[in-house]
């Protein structure tokens, strides 16, 4: 018969989850439970969660720009990128979404990181993307502009997830590199950021089709919405 208590931390992440209970404190107790029912002793668990801690502490880095994308919203970062789109007349949600994808996969490609969600997605991108929508419909019901901010997640889901291997010294393509090594596949590290670029291109490609796609049911409902208002003022 299987064994499927080793799978306990499993339901433990899920019910904490469902219940909105403290992230970390679920982990950490999914994580010790699972090496309890699979013999672990306590002090190796410890050391074992002390030792992933240790050499993925970079990880924990994005807290200290969390402060600084604080001062900056406060002191008007968010107005100005709505300006700065309000001035150009042919700037659309699409086209800077779009824009955006590409620097994040060119800089994913040279090893850098300017993106993210809290730090580039909500002071900049998403505000400059509802900016470009406003210019369409000024008074921007709260529905679209929940897409829209959602469209501009997306964006930057699609640029770190699907390019993130395009440069060599990366860790996740140094992880592949060595659970291939281990079983005794070579395979060099410039191949692998090679056979990374289709994945990325072709990821591009369908936000690219996706964005039109929904940057054109924003503006045909707009249309509608502003259609209708029209008759009922002619009628009143």
């Amino acid at each position: 018969m299987i064994d499927f208590w080793p799978l306990i931390g499993i339901v433990i992440i899920t019910v904490g989850l469902a219940l909105k209970l403290n992230t970390l404190l679920v982990i950490l107790v999914a994580g010790v439970a699972t090496g309890l029912v699979a013999d672990i002793a306590l002090m190796d668990i410890l050391s074992t969660l002390g030792q992933s801690f240790t050499q993925n502490r970079y990880m924990s880095l994005f807290i200290l720009i969390l402060p600084m994308i604080g001062i900056l919203e406060r002191y008007g970062l968010r107005q100005r990128a709505e300006q700065l789109i309000g001035s150009m007349k042919k700037a659309s949600v699409s086209k800077i979404l779009m824009t955006y994808l590409l620097l994040r996969k060119v800089t994913n490609g040279m090893g850098l990181s300017i993106g993210g969600h809290p730090s580039m997605i909500r002071p900049l991108i998403a505000p400059m993307a509802e900016a470009a929508a406003e210019k369409v419909s000024p008074k921007l019901q709260e529905e679209k502009r929940q897409a829209i901010r959602a469209l501009a997640a997306a964006s930057e889901n699609f640029g770190n997830f699907f390019s993130q291997l395009l440069f060599i010294g990366t860790g996740g393509i140094l992880l592949i590199k060595g659970v291939m090594a281990d079983n005794n596949l070579d395979v060099q590290l410039e191949t692998m950021a090679l056979w990374a670029l289709p994945t990325a291109i072709a990821s591009y490609i369908v936000f690219v089709v996706f964005s039109k796609v929904v940057e054109a049911r924003l503006l045909k409902n707009i249309e509608k919405a502003a259609a209708t208002a029209t008759d009922i003022k002619s009628e009143g």
